[in-house]
């Protein structure tokens, strides 16, 4: 079926309580969403249309639960609900035109959508757009609710739909990392703390630590989505559900979950759950760990990748494009540059959404289109950052296995080992020794007579250094 987009020749005249204007006669959306269109020209942006999607499943819910309490006939509620399935189908789109940060804590979202599906249900009944008495946008399409529950729980669905994707690519890099963490198993490298010397690792522990960390991102993730599965359908303005047939109440939110295919709940306390967004500060506060996760990641894989000849040279990222325009030859580590920005704009983007929802007042949060706004950006990046980061980076990633074994024998963080043997005192001797002469830790343990050969061969195995077991000898012991 084609989709249905407005075609602005001509007008037809549409009133509100601003007074009339002129609406292009084709459009679907109405007065309302045109005044709000020349109030917030703000991003250049419109709505999510995961956000549409959301307003069009609750518009349909609603028609449902309206028609089985009595309170819609039946023709009007079939009208309705056919306009909100091509909605649901990904038509209509280009009508909602909405900028996503509003004032009106979203009012002109919901009527944009109001009007939409009640010119859509218009012409299906017969009539011609803005002919509201056979459809009306507030009296037909937004009965028995308010902007401040279908807001808020269109947020909700809408959130719910995009962090499992987030997850999905998660959990691909969580599988990434474990396999390189079994590729570089027996890779010998220092491990450093403070950008300094400490102790020998492998390659494959600092991978497994990665995989670690996502699997706890992904957990906190998998949980916080049970937090925006309760939703305050039902609230209507400001959680007295005035306005509202207590049958609707009751039955509002399990048709919902029909409808969106979620598990659902209504909110135990209408009123709290008018008030207080502190569910997308939670979620928020989730991504924006997650993100730090990633970036410290990147991080690390910078400086391991460093050089490659002057820096840390421990291992080779992937080759994605050239890195200079002057420099011939060099190649930036750009996907680890884009996985920090991400994180970088995330924080960002937490910070408005903490401050949006702290500044709520009274009965209700006015901000929620800037959080919504931001929330959303954040997912998504994150799940886009992710994807990249897997497939431009983690998996052709190698290590220079000769360059890590070097860096380790020449190292004075191996001086650590001795202290069982020869007692803090004089392994700090011999670092500093090692420091000022630039000979080997094994050299000069050697020169010292403080430990045979096979003894020191034994004590600086630098694998055995990677587990525990060492520390189980005694000073008395020697």
């Amino acid at each position: 079926m084609e989709q249905l987009v407005s075609e602005e020749k001509s007008f037809r005249i549409e009133g509100d309580s601003i007074g009339t204007r002129e609406v292009p006669e084709n459009a679907y959306y109405g007065v309302q969403t045109l005044r709000a269109v020349e109030n917030f020209k703000i991003t250049g942006l419109k709505i999510h249309k995961e956000f549409v999607r959301s307003l069009a499943q609750i518009k349909k819910a609603t028609a449902i639960t309206n028609a089985e309490v009595g309170l819609m006939e039946k023709g009007i509620q079939n009208a309705i609900k056919k306009a909100c399935d091509e909605i649901i189908d990904g038509r209509l789109y280009d009508e909602f035109i909405t900028d996503p940060i509003q004032g009106g804590a979203g009012t002109s979202m919901n009527m944009n959508a109001n009007e939409v599906i009640a010119n859509r249900a218009i012409e299906i009944l017969g009539g011609e757009k803005g002919d509201y008495s056979i459809v009306h946008p507030n009296d037909h399409v937004n009965m028995g609710q308010s902007t401040n529950d279908v807001i808020p729980t269109a947020g909700k669905i809408t959130a719910l739909r995009l962090i499992p994707k987030a997850i999905k690519e998660l959990i691909k890099l969580h599988e990434a990392l474990l396999s390189k963490s079994e590729e570089f198993d027996e890779v010998i490298k220092m491990g450093r703390t403070q950008m300094q010397d400490a102790v020998p690792i492998r390659l494959g522990q600092e991978f497994a630590a990665y995989s670690a960390v996502i699997a706890r991102d992904i957990k906190r993730l998998e949980n916080v989505m049970e937090s925006l599965k309760t939703v305050n359908m039902g609230a209507t303005a400001i959680g007295t559900g005035i306005n509202a047939d207590k049958q609707y109440e009751n039955k509002i939110v399990p048709n919902l979950a029909k409808v969106t295919g979620m598990s659902l709940k209504q909110s135990e306390n209408l009123v709290d759950g008018t008030q207080n967004v502190d569910c997308f500060v939670e979620v928020s506060s989730i991504i924006k760990t997650c993100a730090v996760s990633l970036s410290k990641m990147a991080n690390d894989l910078r400086l391991m990748s460093s050089g490659p000849r002057t820096g840390f040279g421990e291992i080779n990222l992937p080759p994605k494009q050239n890195g200079s325009s002057i420099m011939p030859g060099k190649v930036n580590p750009v996907i680890p540059e884009v996985v920090s920005q991400i994180a970088f704009n995330i924080v960002g983007n937490d910070m408005t959404i903490t401050m949006a929802a702290e500044a709520g007042q009274l009965e209700l949060n006015a901000f929620e289109p800037v959080i919504f706004y931001n929330l959303f950006e954040s997912i998504e990046t994150l799940t886009n950052g992710v994807d990249t980061f897997i497939n431009n980076c983690i998996i052709g990633i190698t290590a220079n296995k000769k360059r890590c074994q070097n860096l380790v024998e020449n190292s004075i963080g191996i001086v650590t080992v001795l202290c069982p043997y020869i007692g803090y005192k004089e392994a700090a001797k011999i670092a500093k020794t090692a420091m000022k002469t630039g000979e080997s830790v094994r050299k000069i343990i050697l020169k010292s007579g403080l430990l045979n050969e096979e003894k020191i061969d034994e004590v600086l195995d630098a694998m055995a250094m990677t587990e525990p077991g060492i520390t189980t000898k005694c000073l008395t012991a020697n």
